[in-house]
């Protein structure tokens, strides 16, 4: 019964303007760390870029936490708004990880399996992106919805499989070389791995969203 009642009120929709910002947000942190693992004397001002557009993303998940508590009526449950915003900053957050990791380390030159794990989570991003004002008509878009998160979930494979092989050949290549150099690199692999998982979770969330709605 109150699911009918919810139904007839007026419902805020600027939720789904706030997650399209934040989806921007990600796909341009995501472009920047993609020009980050091309590397060269220009690394770290792509790494400065990822930081701030995760600064951006940040104030977007706190306006949406706030639109929460203040909205009578949400588009949909208040915990699973707050869980999907939360994932989505977790990706970017991430993203943020992996910058601090190449500044730290002061890495310039990356390896093939790197800067194409880099391309694949752009496609992640994008992909977000292209699912969000999809859900703002969750009912007509369900097979749309479910083919998105299936993709993020491929893509996430893909880069599980990369971070695996360039991990191998950095063993490899350094086992009989420079420990330190292979210590920095599975960083970096591991943190552009955990990149891939929180799209995943993102997917994930989406997914839990379409069930409840239909």
């Amino acid at each position: 019964m109150m699911r009918w009642f919810r139904a007839f009120l007026p419902r805020e929709e600027r939720f789904f303007d706030l997650f399209a910002k934040h989806s921007q947000v990600c796909v341009q942190g995501a472009l920047a760390l993609q020009g980050m693992l091309r590397g060269g004397e220009e690394t770290p001002v792509f790494c400065q870029r990822v930081n701030q557009f995760e600064n951006d993303a940040d104030n977007v998940t706190r306006e949406v936490l706030t639109a929460v508590r203040r909205t009578f009526i949400t588009p949909f449950d208040r915990g699973d708004i707050k869980n999907l915003i939360t994932s989505m900053d977790d990706a970017i957050d991430q993203m943020q990880q992996t910058a601090k990791a190449v500044i730290l380390f002061e890495v310039r030159t990356f390896e093939p399996p790197m800067r194409e794990m880099g391309t694949l989570l752009v496609e992640c991003a994008n992909l977000v992106g292209k699912a969000l004002p999809l859900m703002q008509s969750i009912g007509e878009n369900v097979a749309m919805l479910t083919a998105i998160t299936e993709e993020i979930g491929k893509l996430e494979g893909r880069i599980d499989d990369l971070h695996d092989i360039g991990l191998k050949e950095l063993y490899l290549k350094h086992r009989n070389a420079n420990t330190m150099d292979f210590i920095v690199g599975s960083e970096i692999y591991k943190h552009l791995e955990k990149v891939s998982d929180r799209f995943d979770d993102v997917a994930n969330e989406i997914n839990s969203i379409v069930i409840e709605q239909v």
